[in-house]
């Protein structure tokens, strides 16, 4: 039988690929690359470019292409089969990807490379591709005694498989609550468009009623409408409790042992390498200089913003005490509450925005803004093989038509997908002779899902979402770099990969750009100007009590991979706690464990790095602020913008290209601007 995940040519077989597939896949073409590269390194000298890093590159690819379609079928149509084929590929990969960094005959080929006379020859980003290189080496224990470098392959080994886990853990917590509902009365307060989506998720299940699950639009809709005070607190309980030892959740999904080890196999790894703990580890790769430097940046932040949370926090006690009879605000109170503030103060609910966000305006409204930026087309493509049937294809494509990338487009929240939103690579670019394979995206959010022959009509927060995942997708698609080691988003420093990302949500909040993708479902007609009044009226509603949440996470990440001491272990809600006495404003109860499912940073990439959301809006808002000044449409500044960030990659250092495109230094104002900390003050041409 001929395996779909070996086929190189083309688009994944999507419909083709079964867990069965899987092992035999990896397991051929890892064999496959051992060989190639031992037979790379089979000379004594004479290493160049064409001869090393460029074949190597073309075997990393050929790896991608047949991992990453199963590494996202496992996060968007989960099933147990497919879980078990790809956890068994985990420690294959993981020891490959060891070996390769601690192979002590590649490092000295690189390094001949970088200091023979072969150096001369390479051009700039082909040298920063063979610098990350070396580095990347020192971080994998290239230097290390045989012992420690088979200690460090076990540890990563250990830590792929139980971040794995930690990830399964929330998928099967978060699906496996639910809560029917046979009496109307018991939802009052929710909208009708909620109600409908609840009674859509019950049919599904063959249920009568409404059935609310911890899917996020769902969730969302119940703490934000629901005047039932008791459903709000079963809610959050079961929310905020997910794959913990709290609450109604079953205990095989409690993620605190995973945890522990995590956090010990970190720091014991850092310690291998010769740093003190992994924060110093993780920075290595990062813009910041230390972890003290990011504390600082940090604590800075929050003391000029916990004030001014405090005050709307406040206000909020006061509202709810005054009109809603809630005298001991909680915390399964806060979004009903903020939300009928919101209606009080401004007249503006999310859902009076939600009719003029329908899906079928908001997505070609957004590709018309890319278009207009940086003078692209995006086109729909149809017949394209995908993994379930709300996925859409689309093309980008430069003026003389010609392919640049390309992207699928998953919107909705469904059972078994994994939550949040993100962008991952499918392809990434890679230039070969005369052919150059164009980059792919996969675009993916839990967006609030069609109901009945209505499209998906969103809130305003899901549209801002999906303006930052696109702006993740286009610093992939549109990079003109040939080397895919430093293609799109590889390459780039963590801590300024979100600054396209937190770019692209500036436009969510200016009428022009609103005017492209904001019209009636019904009637067609653009958001009218009292409607947007309120919107941007609304826009520091409660921006410091904002802030000071992700500083919360922030510290907290940057601290317990700081701090760990093994003879104390993690110490994870003691140090959180201590974040929250010093920085919070809304204090959770005792049973709250938000960092159960925290997968940024015990799953994903962010470990010692969650500050980079932060970090790197002070990059993206600065950037914006040039297009504030000089016209929000300024093709000048849309190609300054293109040509000195988004196809750059990761060729240069970050703040290297931020200089080219602004001129000068990144300054903080612009961020503590559009916070609401600072007076606005907007230029003329915006």
């Amino acid at each position: 039988m001929e395996n779909p995940l070996l086929k190189q040519e083309g688009l994944p077989a999507f419909s083709q690929i079964r867990p069965e597939h899987v092992e035999p896949a990896i397991d051929r073409l890892l064999a496959e690359n051992r060989a190639a590269i031992a037979k790379l390194l089979d000379r004594d000298s004479g290493f160049t470019w064409q001869n090393l890093v460029h074949p190597l590159s073309l075997l990393e690819d050929r790896l991608n292409r047949a991992w990453s379609p199963v590494r996202h079928m496992n996060s968007v149509v989960n099933s147990e089969e497919l879980r078990a084929a790809y956890n068994a590929c985990l420690p294959k990969l993981s020891d490959y990807g060891t070996e390769i960094g601690q192979n002590a005959a590649l490092y000295a080929a690189y390094k001949s490379l970088s200091e023979g006379p072969g150096a001369g020859d390479l051009d700039e980003a082909q040298r920063k591709v063979v610098r990350d290189a070396l580095r990347d080496f020192h971080l994998s224990g290239v230097d290390l005694p045989e012992d420690k470098k088979a200690r460090y392959k076990a540890i990563a080994q250990e830590l792929s498989n139980l971040q794995s886990r930690f990830e399964e853990n929330i998928l099967d917590s978060t699906h496996a609550w639910k809560k029917p509902v046979l009496d109307r009365a018991a939802l009052a307060g929710l909208p009708d468009s909620a109600l409908d989506m609840l009674a859509q998720a019950s049919r599904h299940a063959d249920q009568e009623g409404w059935l609310i699950t911890l899917d996020f639009p769902a969730y969302y809709a119940v703490m934000t409408h629901a005047e039932d005070r008791a459903l709000r607190k079963e809610l959050y309980t079961a929310y905020v409790t997910r794959a913990s030892d709290q609450g109604p959740h079953d205990g095989k999904y409690d993620n605190s042992a995973l945890m522990e080890q995590i956090m010990a196999l970190r720091h014991e790894q850092a310690q291998l390498l010769g740093y003190g703990d992994f924060a110093q580890l993780s920075l290595a790769t990062k813009m910041a200089e230390s972890p003290e430097a990011v504390v600082h940046f940090l604590k800075d932040l929050a003391a000029r913003a916990k004030p001014r949370a405090e005050q709307e926090l406040d206000e909020l006690r006061r509202f709810a005490a005054e009109h809603l009879s809630i005298d001991d605000l909680q915390a399964w109170d806060i979004a009903y509450a903020s939300e009928q503030l919101r209606q009080h103060a401004y007249a503006l609910s999310q859902e009076d925005l939600k009719p003029y966000f329908p899906v079928n305006r908001v997505v070609p409204g957004l590709f018309s803004l890319v278009e207009r930026l940086y003078q692209v087309s995006i086109v729909e493509v149809d017949g394209v093989d995908v993994w379930h049937p709300d996925v859409r294809f689309y093309e980008i494509r430069d003026p003389d038509g010609t392919p640049r990338a390309q992207f699928y487009l998953d919107l909705y929240a469904r059972p078994k997908k994994r939550g949040g939103a993100w962008m991952d690579e499918c392809m990434n670019r890679v230039r070969d002779g005369d052919r150059v394979q164009i980059p792919v995206a996969y675009m993916t959010c839990n967006s609030t899902p069609p109901v009945g022959d209505k499209p998906a009509l969103f809130t305003h927060d899901e549209v801002i979402t999906l303006f930052h995942e696109f702006g993740h997708g286009l610093h992939h698609m549109l990079t003109r770099v040939d080397y895919p080691d430093i293609a799109g988003i590889n390459g780039v420093e963590w801590d300024a990969v979100e600054l396209p990302s937190q770019f692209m949500e500036n436009w969510c909040w200016e009428k022009e750009a609103i005017d492209l993708f904001a019209g009636h479902y019904q009637t067609g007609k653009p958001l009218p100007q009292a409607l947007f009044d309120k919107l941007i009226a609304t826009r520091h509603f409660q921006a410091a009590m904002q802030m000071v949440r992700q500083l919360e996470f922030s510290l907290f990440d940057v601290r317990i991979h700081g701090e760990y001491d093994p003879a104390r272990g993690a110490r994870i809600q003691e140090i959180l706690d201590q974040v929250r006495a010093e920085v919070s404003v809304v204090k959770p109860p005792a049973f709250n464990r938000f960092q159960h499912g925290f997968s940024h940073i015990f799953a994903g990439g962010y470990a010692a790095g969650y500050y980079s959301y932060k970090w790197a809006e002070v990059l993206s808002a600065d950037a914006f602020a040039r297009f504030e000044e000089e016209g929000l449409f300024s093709p000048d500044v849309g190609r300054a913008f293109l040509e000195n960030v988004l196809e750059k990659g990761g060729s240069a250092p970050a703040i290297e290209l931020f200089k080219a495109f602004r001129g000068r230094e990144p300054k903080i104002d612009a961020l503590l601007r559009h916070s609401g900390l600072i007076e606005e003050s907007r230029g003329a041409a915006a």
